[in-house]
């Protein structure tokens, strides 16, 4: 399919297809991924999303890219190994998104947690302790050895405790020594999963993915979709039927078979951040992320955000992902977590300017402790049977940093269900506006020869590679040809730049372009003004009327009320701000 296809065109190529050999139900990371990994086989899969593309936890990770240190406490070494090598490839091959974070752990004593360690580490003990700095020297040390095997990150640091109070005058009296090592982080996850599909679509144009179509029924050998805009039905026989819903596999799986004979696979927790506008906080990081446990052992995290700061996270079980927000109680957990770490940081309530809250998809476990799940992925494969007459494979499990590894796995096993054999490794695969993107000491030079090739000035260019890697290079010629003004209402982006987002990247309602497409959610950017601007583009597209328009406005104005905190988005005012920007 092509990648600028509309919805109606996607959809006539589904109406065409009764049957498929892979359809995959799902359209978070390790959806897409295997996806991607069967495209480049030449498989012509079909990828359904009942939402947006990683609209539940895929968009709501810590965006974090790391290698898994604390695994090596629980003897997953194997899991450790395979992130540092994820997480180096990520970092090659989506260098427009992925960046190396210099990362401290501030320690209170020298020896502690070494018994309770290695309790945790035989599986004698789910109990959570403070470590101190030779535990974390030992990890750390492994963890050199692992990335100098299989990446490239500098090696670990530890310091004293005047070497510590020099680098963080404002850590808590409790810190007698900190520890440097590196990982990476990611700026725009959405869309990295965005243009994995684009590329899926890419190698394989028989490969098609819709979202906001959802698989509602079975009977057996076929399976029943459904579009949610429109509410047309479509039949499809596949050979195999991929289940990567995440928090929701084992209501996928009641759904194409009720019955007791399938497992629970699936013990999700929850976890929630907070993006807050700080800017004394945000200047003691000054670009590092601070790692630390808190009060009573839970991990934690904070590091710089597009200038402001993101906060993270807790840790709940849950049993209904489609009800998870981050709640008050959660809010005051996260802020007291950091007054542990630094206690003169004061944060009020109008300070948190986004808030975000994902379900991990983790495995069904016993463990008393939610930090001692792991975080490992697995595939579990259901052969047909009286019940359904495909093969139904389940990923459970799994993590973003690991999610091509993961997607490799899954393609390899369908693969060998369908009779086909790999051609293509992903291993060294540029993505999206990663391909041809230049290693950081090349960019200065190649932002520039864009500038002058484009005759643009040279921050509206490195504005848009920021946003899009290389995929900037169609935007900057169609500007070039027809011009651009910017919005009234955020001079960051043109009309022209979000037109073009629209309509090639399957935003279909107006929360997929602000949450999702763009960043303009999470680093607090919206106002009532703004959203209402974007929304009459978006009807101008889409051909809403402006009943159809206000719906619109209230719906998003709603959910992102409700999952994200931005109250300030209130719906009444809509109808103001609308009639000011149609004038």
């Amino acid at each position: 399919m092509e990648n600028n296809a509309t919805r109606e065109q996607r959809l006539s190529a589904l109406r065409q297809r009764t049957t498929s050999p892979v359809l995959i139900v799902g359209g978070g990371i390790n959806g897409i991924s295997t996806f991607r990994e069967l495209a480049l086989q030449g498989i012509p899969a079909i990828l359904v999303e009942k939402g947006d593309w990683c609209q539940a936890a895929s968009g709501a990770l810590s965006r974090m890219i790391h290698g898994g240190l604390r695994y090596l406490e629980t003897g997953e070494f194997t899991l450790v190994k395979e992130s540092v090598i994820e997480r180096d490839r990520l970092l090659k091959n989506a260098a427009h998104y992925v960046f190396p974070l210099r990362t401290t752990v501030p320690i209170d004593n020298l020896g502690g947690g070494l018994i309770n360690a290695t309790r945790r580490f035989l599986r004698l003990s789910d109990k959570p302790t403070r470590r101190g700095a030779l535990l974390i020297k030992t990890g750390l040390s492994i963890y050199d050895v692992y990335t100098r095997q299989f990446g490239s990150m500098p090696k670990h640091q530890v310091r004293g405790e005047a070497a510590t109070r020099d680098r963080w005058p404002a850590f808590a009296p409790w810190v007698k020594y900190s520890a440097s090592y590196y990982d990476a982080w990611i700026c725009a996850p959405e869309r990295l999963g965005y243009e994995l599909i684009e590329d899926a679509e890419r190698a394989c144009p028989d490969a098609l993915a819709l979202n906001y179509l959802q698989l509602v029924s079975a009977d057996g050998e076929s399976v029943t979709l459904q579009d949610a805009l429109s509410g047309e039905r479509f039949t499809l026989q596949p050979h195999v039927l991929v289940n990567a819903g995440g928090a929701w596999i084992d209501q996928l799986n009641q759904r194409l078979a009720p019955t007791d004979q399938f497992s629970k696979l699936i013990g999700g927790t929850k976890g929630s951040h907070l993006i807050i506008d700080h800017p004394d906080l945000l200047h003691l990081l000054d670009g590092e992320m601070v790692y630390f446990e808190n009060q009573e052992g839970r991990v934690c995290i904070m590091f710089p955000w597009f200038g402001k700061v993101l906060l993270g996270s807790t840790d709940i079980r849950v049993d209904d992902p489609d009800s998870v927000v981050c709640e008050e109680a959660e809010k005051a957990y996260i802020l007291e977590s950091l007054r542990f770490v630094f206690p003169n940081i004061v944060v009020p309530e109008s300070s948190i300017v986004y808030t975000f809250c994902g379900v991990r998809p983790l495995p069904a476990s016993d463990a008393k402790v939610n930090g001692q799940i792991s975080r490992n992925h697995s595939l579990v494969l259901l052969p047909p049977d009286a019940a359904h007459a495909y093969s139904l494979l389940c990923l459970v499990g799994g993590k973003w940093t690991t999610f091509r590894q993961f997607g490799e796995e899954a393609a390899d096993r369908v693969l060998r269900l369908i009779g086909e054999k790999r051609r293509v490794s992903s291993g060294e695969l540029p993505i999206g506006g990663g391909r041809d993107f230049p290693a950081p000491s090349g960019q200065t030079a190649w932002l520039a020869q864009l500038a002058q090739q484009y005759s643009l000035p040279l921050s509206r260019v490195s504005q848009l590679v920021r946003r899009y890697g290389s995929r900037a290079l169609p935007i900057l010629q169609i500007i070039q040809q027809q011009g651009e003004q910017p919005l009234q209402h955020h001079a960051g982006y043109s009309d022209l730049e979000l037109r073009y987002v629209i309509e090639h990247e399957q935003v279909q309602q107006l929360e997929d372009l602000l949450v999702r497409r763009t960043s303009l959610a999470i680093c607090g950017e919206l106002t009532p003004s703004l959203v209402a601007e974007i929304a009459e583009l978006m009807a101008d597209l889409r051909g809403w009327n402006s009943t159809q328009r206000q719906h619109h406005l209230h719906s998003c104005c709603a959910s992102l009320a409700r999952q994200h905190g931005l109250t300030r988005l209130n719906p009444t005012l809509f109808q103001e701000e609308t009639r000011h920007v149609s004038q």
